[in-house]
């Protein structure tokens, strides 16, 4: 019995392929069903993510530099107008010599003091002596024209009476004693004057200061009007300075002046205008504004440069607020204050302003110790929670108008 191999029937190939689409449709199925969980899942994820995210962000706790903040301070504000000018003495006098004459001795040097009174130089004498006494000869000679004068008329007058002699003749000798008495009167001015001459010889200091000249040395031959002495008065100044004439109606008598000098840096000066030039200095177009400085202990010298400012306004002590802690909000000035940890934006009413200090006057909105924040930080915002440095002092407990912002 022979045994043959069959051949395979050519269905078992056709029935394969006919399994291999449907098998290859629920693979593709399959993976698609996949595909559309993970991305579900892929979305439904980020609303926790960001719900988390906004939790963390309310948390967040910013932390302040001490740079960064300010406390709220209370003082009277002021507005100042910029001056500069030279001190001058307010009195001052050179000494010139009424005679003339050889200067015998000088007492006094520069940068001495000196009192009203004082001698300063003498001159000699003798000449002025001489002269006096020629005067007082003189005199002595007129008083004794005038006795014989003064006699004849006695005599006269009698003879008239018995009329000896003319009334003409009586006349004339009245006269002879007018004439005497008037002469008696020259000589005695000219007596005068040669005394004063005499005491001129002696030059003294008519105001007291310290001399700042001496301008004749001893054995010098002095002639009248010359100048022997300068001295100067410094117990007060007189500050010249020079403001523009668009500021002029802003400054007025009595208002508090404040400077410095070269040389003494670290010291201020203070002062009052006393006086305004009412005309304007030619080429400038500025008018001289007279400002008087006490200067008691003598620092201050004529002649120097100052600089300093005039104090136009001044406010009553109240809370004032660095300028740039200031923000504009919905059409209001607002300031972000720190109030128990949180920021809060409060509204503030200014007064007040000082450009140059930086300050601002705050009339109603903020009380002294509360602190501000005077940087801008782009991420605190109001409602944001914020921790204080550690050397500043707790912050003042809020005021009515920052709880109702906080609460609002």
């Amino acid at each position: 019995m022979k045994l043959e191999t069959l051949p395979v029937p050519p269905q078992s190939t056709a029935r394969s392929k006919r399994w291999r689409k449907p098998l290859a449709l629920l693979v593709v199925i399959g993976l698609a069903g996949g595909g559309w969980t993970v991305l579900h899942k892929k979305d439904a994820a980020p609303p926790s993510t960001q719900a988390a995210k906004d939790d963390k962000k309310q948390q967040e706790v910013f932390e302040l530099a001490s740079g960064d903040i300010a406390a709220i301070d209370a003082r009277s504000l002021a507005v100042s107008l910029p001056l500069s000018g030279s001190l001058a003495p307010l009195s001052s006098a050179t000494i010139k010599s009424k005679v003339s004459g050889v200067v015998e001795a000088t007492t006094l040097q520069e940068g001495m003091a000196v009192s009203a009174g004082q001698v300063l130089a003498r001159i000699d004498q003798s000449d002025l002596r001489a002269r006096l006494q020629q005067q007082q000869a003189m005199l002595d000679e007129a008083q004794a024209k005038l006795s014989l004068a003064t006699k004849n008329e006695a005599n006269s007058q009698a003879l008239l009476k018995q009329k000896y002699i003319s009334q003409n003749a009586y006349d004339s000798t009245q006269n002879s004693v007018e004439l005497a008495r008037a002469n008696v009167k020259s000589a005695a001015a000219m007596v005068e004057i040669a005394r004063i001459a005499l005491n001129d010889g002696v030059i003294k200091a008519p105001i007291s200061g310290v001399v700042s000249k001496r301008h004749v040395q001893a054995g010098e031959k002095l002639a009248p009007d010359m100048p022997v002495y300068s001295i100067v008065n410094l117990s007060a100044l007189t500050l010249e300075a020079q403001v523009p004439a668009s500021e002029i109606p802003r400054v007025r008598v009595g208002q508090e002046v404040r400077f410095k000098v070269d040389g003494f840096q670290g010291r201020d000066f203070a002062g009052k205008v006393a006086r305004i030039n009412p005309a304007t200095e030619a080429g400038s177009r500025s008018m001289l504004v007279y400002i008087s400085v006490g200067n008691d202990d003598g620092a201050l010298r004529a002649g120097m440069f100052a600089k300093g400012n005039i104090v136009t306004e001044r406010s009553a002590v109240m809370p004032i607020v660095p300028m740039t802690a200031l923000r504009t909000e919905q059409g209001r000035q607002v300031v972000y204050q720190i109030v128990q940890g949180k920021v809060v934006a409060q509204p503030v009413k200014l007064g007040l302003r000082n450009e140059d200090e930086g300050y601002a006057e705050v009339v109603d909105g903020l009380a002294p110790g509360a602190n501000v924040i005077i940087s801008r930080l782009d991420s605190v915002k109001p409602g944001s929670q914020v921790k204080l440095p550690a050397n500043l002092a707790t912050p003042a407990q809020p005021n009515k108008a920052a709880m109702l912002a906080q609460k609002g």
